[in-house]
């Protein structure tokens, strides 16, 4: 991603009035985006200003590269800030027999943080096997991880359960087991998600066919956490990228604007095919009704030879420190796997990159692993007294 400008600030004040510099400025970048970007402005030389009546100032652009990878070995990263100030961060273990849970206050602070376990795999029955792809929220005032698991005797039994936590800090407190979210047949389903849109709240999930191979997304309203109303066929693989070596939609994300409510999520093989997608509706439709939703025609995130990562998918979306949305996925820095399944290649690592908006009001994922360089790039601020 290539940096084409940083808009110039222009300002003018009256002699004796105090002088307050933006926090941020208007960077141009490739593909028509605009984004504001924070800035550390130098000291103003308000001798030069007071003499001349105009002087100018120089600032350095703040922008984060975070680490690539972020953390390595959390397969489907999830990323969530809360109001206690804190970001907790959750993802599949590689032996999938247990729920990890981290948290720091700040994102760059969170690969060194103490990951604890809050909640183990049975030995036998339900929940017995793959722990798959946890999801922390937070819902009228407790706290949800929302799973998949199969079960020992039936590893491929996989279905989506919920944990309730009533403590303040969910890496402390108890986590009781509320059960399995009931979908209105029984079958192959994981990747559950959850949100709120106007005062309404939903679960978004993948589910195999009865009798089938095709993973499809389910829509459905939910009466609690870990209880859902009738669900609806939101969307199913249909274009090539979606079913290259499976016939999958999984994973699924929710982000919205005053526009546009959005959902991303993964098709094909966990290999260097999958890829994200995208889902959108108007904010005021009817997101139960599957007219209300657009799919892209194309994926939105896929593989870079140029970045190196490889399978780009099982996103989730935040913000990072100054309200800028980001994106959270993981990735391989190789092609295929090094095992017979692709699940038990175990090098699926979490990334983290700034997610943009077009001028028509859609995310911008960008390339895998991108960067912005600013360090040839200054801002500049133009100041007049009157």
């Amino acid at each position: 991603m290539e940096i084409k400008r940083i808009h110039d600030v222009m300002i003018s004040i009256d002699k004796g009035a105090d002088l307050s510099l933006p926090e941020q400025v208007l960077v141009d970048l490739d593909r028509k985006l605009t984004a504001p970007f924070p800035v550390k402005w130098n000291d103003v030389n308000i001798n030069e200003l007071e003499s001349k009546g105009n002087t100018e100032v120089e600032g350095e652009i703040e922008h984060i590269d975070y680490s690539k990878p972020f953390i390595e070995q959390r397969a489907d990263p999830y990323l969530y800030k809360h109001t206690d100030g804190y970001y907790y961060f959750t993802g599949s273990y590689p032996l999938y027999d247990r729920i990890v849970l981290r948290r720091s206050k700040t994102i760059e602070g969170l690969p060194e943080a103490e990951e604890k376990v809050i909640w183990w795999k049975h030995e036998s029955g339900i929940m017995s096997e793959h722990i798959w792809a946890p999801e922390i929220h937070y819902i009228d005032g407790k706290w949800y991880m929302h799973f998949a698991a199969g079960e020992k005797e039936d590893v491929w039994a996989i279905r989506p359960y919920v944990l309730e936590c009533d403590a303040e800090n969910p890496l402390e407190g108890e986590w009781i087991e509320k059960g399995q979210i009931n979908t209105s047949f029984q079958s192959f389903s994981l990747d559950a998600t959850t949100f709120e849109h106007q005062s309404k709240r939903y679960l978004v999930w993948a589910q195999k066919v009865e009798n089938d191979t095709i993973s499809n997304l389910y829509i459905a309203e939910m009466e609690n956490p870990w209880t859902i109303k009738q669900q609806v066929l939101l969307s199913t693989p249909e274009y090539d990228w979606e079913v290259i070596g499976f016939d999958v939609n999984e994973g699924p994300a929710m982000i919205k604007n005053d526009q546009r409510i959005f959902i991303a999520f993964s098709a094909s093989a966990t290999d260097e095919n999958y890829a994200v997608g995208l889902l959108h509706a108007d904010v005021g439709s009817d997101l139960l009704d599957p007219s209300s939703w657009t799919k892209e025609k194309n994926p939105v995130l896929v593989s870079s030879d140029e970045t190196k990562k490889y399978g780009p998918g099982h996103n989730s979306f935040s913000v990072d420190e100054n309200g800028n949305d980001i994106l959270i996925y993981h990735a391989r820095p190789y092609k295929g796997f090094n095992t017979e399944n692709p699940l038990y290649d175990h090098n699926r690592h979490a990334h983290i990159q700034r997610l943009f908006w077009t001028e028509d009001g859609f995310p911008y994922f960008g390339q895998p692993g991108y960067k912005l360089d600013f360090s040839n790039h200054k801002a500049k601020a133009y100041i007049t007294l009157n």
